[in-house]
C-alpha cells in the first residue's frame, strides 16, 4: 500500500471538511422534513433526546392535500422526454458538424456560436408570442420542443466525435452501413462517457427549470415541481408550514441524486474526455 505524504493527508482532510460543510444544508433539510411544526425551529437538526417526536406527518399532508404527486409526474415526464430528444438531436448535430463537409459549414457554425452569446431572457417575449400563435400555451410542448435543441450540446458532441476514427466509419460504409447506423451503432458507443455527462446536465437543467415553465403553464394540474413548490411557499396558508415545504423539497431532489449516482462514472469520464484535445 502506497504511503501517503503529509500533504496528501492535509488535502484529504480539507476535502472531507469541505464536503461536510456542503452537505450540512441537505442534512438540515432531511431533518426538517421529519420534524413537527412546533419542533422545526426548536432544534438545529434532530431532537436527539426526543426521537419519538419525529414524524412523517409532513409527507402525509403533502400528498393528501397537495397535487404534489401530479407535479412530480409532470416533472419526470417533461425532464425525461426533453433529455432524450436533446440527447438525440445534439449527438446527431455533433456527428454532422464533425464528420461531414458541406457548403456553408463555417458560417453556420459561427452563427450557432453567436446564439450562445445571446442571453436567453432576451428571447422570452418573442418565444411566448410564438407559443401563443402555435396554440401551445399551457401545454408541455411549449417546454419540451424549444428545449430539445441545444447548440452547446452539438458542439460538445462535435468535440467528442473527434475520437471516432474516420477509417472506422469508412469501413462501416464498405460493409453497407447507412449514415444513421454509423451514428447509432459505431459513433455513440465510442462517445458513451459524453452521453452520460450530457444526459445528467440536461436532465438537471430541465428538472430545475422555473422561469419559462412558469410563463407558459397556467393550469395547476400542468405545474412542474419548481412551480408547485414556489406556489406553496407564496400562499398565505403555507406561511407557517415549512415542514411540508421541506418534505416536498427533499423528495424533489431524490430523482436527481439517483440519476447522478447512476451516471457518476460516465459523468466524470465525459468531463475528462472533454478536457483532452481530440
Amino acid at each position: 500500500m502506497k504511503r501517503q505524504t503529509p500533504f496528501t493527508l492535509v488535502l484529504h482532510l480539507i476535502l472531507i471538511g469541505t464536503a461536510t460543510v456542503s452537505l450540512l444544508p441537505f442534512l438540515w433539510l432531511a431533518c426538517a422534513s421529519l420534524k413537527r411544526s412546533s419542533d422545526l425551529f426548536a432544534y438545529d437538526f434532530l431532537p436527539w433526546g426526543h426521537l419519538n417526536r419525529l414524524s412523517f406527518e409532513n409527507f402525509v399532508v403533502l400528498f393528501r392535500r397537495e397535487a404534489f404527486a401530479r407535479w412530480l409526474v409532470n416533472s419526470l415526464f417533461v425532464a425525461s422526454l426533453q433529455t432524450v430528444l436533446v440527447l438525440l438531436l445534439s449527438s446527431l448535430g455533433g456527428f454532422a458538424l464533425c464528420k461531414y463537409s458541406f457548403k456553408g459549414k463555417r458560417p453556420l457554425m459561427l452563427l450557432m456560436l453567436l446564439t450562445l452569446m445571446l442571453p436567453s431572457h432576451v428571447l422570452l417575449p418573442s418565444s411566448y408570442e410564438l407559443m401563443r400563435q402555435l396554440g401551445w400555451l399551457n401545454t408541455f410542448a411549449a417546454i419540451i420542443v424549444p428545449g430539445s435543441v441545444s447548440v452547446f450540446g452539438m458542439f460538445l458532441f462535435r468535440q467528442a466525435m473527434h475520437g471516432v476514427s474516420d477509417e472506422l466509419l469508412n469501413a462501416g460504409r464498405i460493409d453497407g452501413c447507412s449514415e444513421l447506423r454509423l451514428w447509432w451503432d459505431i459513433s455513440l458507443p465510442i462517445v458513451r462517457p459524453m452521453i452520460g455527462a450530457f444526459t445528467l446536465m440536461s436532465f438537471i437543467g430541465c428538472w430545475n427549470s422555473f422561469l419559462w415553465p412558469q410563463i407558459v403553464l397556467q393550469d395547476e394540474a400542468q405545474y412542474t415541481l419548481p412551480i408547485g413548490l414556489a406556489n406553496m411557499m407564496s400562499l398565505p396558508e403555507y406561511q407557517t408550514e415549512y415542514g411540508v415545504l421541506m418534505s416536498g423539497t427533499l423528495l424533489s431532489i431524490l430523482p436527481v441524486i439517483i440519476l447522478f449516482f447512476g451516471l457518476q462514472k460516465d459523468f466524470v469520464a465525459g468531463l475528462a474526455s472533454g478536457a483532452v484535445k481530440g
